[in-house]
């Protein structure tokens, strides 16, 4: 089968042996996937979790048919339409966790929209829900809302009662889209002010919950846009992986800060993760009430194309590969 891996000279499409699965696991049959950041840290030759370097498997979810199934998987069978976070999915074939896929509703949902879904649903789910504590009527914002994730959260945020959903991105046509995902005010975080404009639309308070995949160069400026007893939640990186930190505003504000990843999660705690995102979301997904644009599609054999496009940060929402 045909798969993108980490070659000497980058990213590559090679012949690979079809993977069988392991009891808990299901053989997806891969239609279409989606690109995300992480995929960009692997593509760079980094280690993210326990995968990296040459010869790495690139990408994390994808939608399909299911192939096999593991002895113990009970709720799936051959045929089925389902989408899932999946390692490797940049393939023509992927095997991943039962409890990380989800059957693919029936409301004419293609294979390209549904790949777009896993992983911001659960990342998000868990980010705003479940880590960042979100209550009914409490303020959000979403640093770096124009990603597939952040744009994901936003709308979250409204579904889950937030009484106002703040975004921020450094791009003022992708800023000009935020309000189609939720979005009541969009903020250029490139913009030193812009704290101080978080302050003002929350009556001068600041913002009770941030979740934060930028860090680096923002992380003092989230500890000025934070309300005392505010919770920022670091879900990524991609201004920095270490920065200015203002130990003393964090302290004064008496801020929660919470870091996540999946990279040192087990596969019962990442289950219940999607248990609990489904519980929450499941029929908004079913609705059609949550969505993620698609920036750009591209075959399997132009991966690596894909990859650079998403690495000059210009798409707003999802960068697709078409495998079928």
């Amino acid at each position: 089968m045909k798969a993108a891996v980490l070659g000497d000279a980058g990213v590559e499409v090679r012949e690979i042996s079809k993977p069988e699965p392991k009891p808990n696991e299901l053989l997806i049959r891969v239609r279409a996937s989606s690109l995300n950041r992480a995929d960009l840290i692997v593509a760079s030759g980094h280690r993210h979790g326990s995968v990296g370097g040459v010869g790495a498997r690139i990408g994390l979810e994808c939608s399909g048919e299911v192939e096999a199934v593991g002895s113990e998987v009970k709720d799936f069978k051959a045929g089925d339409r389902v989408m899932g976070s999946a390692p490797g999915g940049f393939a023509q074939y992927v095997v991943t966790d039962a409890g990380r896929v989800h059957h693919i509703p029936g409301n004419n949902m293609t294979y390209e929209q549904a790949a777009c879904f896993p992983v911001a649903l659960q990342t998000m789910h868990n980010a705003v829900v479940t880590a960042g504590r979100l209550k009914r009527g409490e303020t959000l914002l979403i640093q770096g809302a124009s990603s597939g994730v952040g744009l994901m959260g936003m709308q979250i945020g409204k579904l889950m009662g937030a009484s106002l959903v703040l975004g921020t991105s450094t791009n003022p046509q992708r800023r000009a889209r935020l309000a189609e995902f939720g979005c009541d005010a969009a903020l250029d975080s490139n913009d030193p002010n812009w704290p101080e404009q978080v302050k003002k639309a929350t009556a001068g308070k600041g913002v009770n919950l941030i979740v934060d995949l930028i860090s680096g160069g923002v992380a003092n400026q989230n500890l000025e846009a934070a309300a005392i007893l505010g919770r920022i939640v670091n879900v990524g990186r991609l201004g920095g992986m270490t920065g200015e930190f203002n130990f003393d505003l964090h302290a004064l504000r008496r801020i929660d800060y919470i870091g996540v990843t999946f990279r040192t999660r087990t596969p019962d705690e990442v289950r219940e993760i999607v248990r609990l995102m489904r519980a929450d979301l499941w029929p908004a997904v079913e609705t059609g009430k949550l969505s993620l644009p698609i920036y750009r599609t591209y075959p399997l054999d132009r991966v690596a194309e894909a990859l650079s496009v998403m690495r000059a940060n210009q798409h707003f929402g999802k960068i697709v590969i078409n495998v079928s």
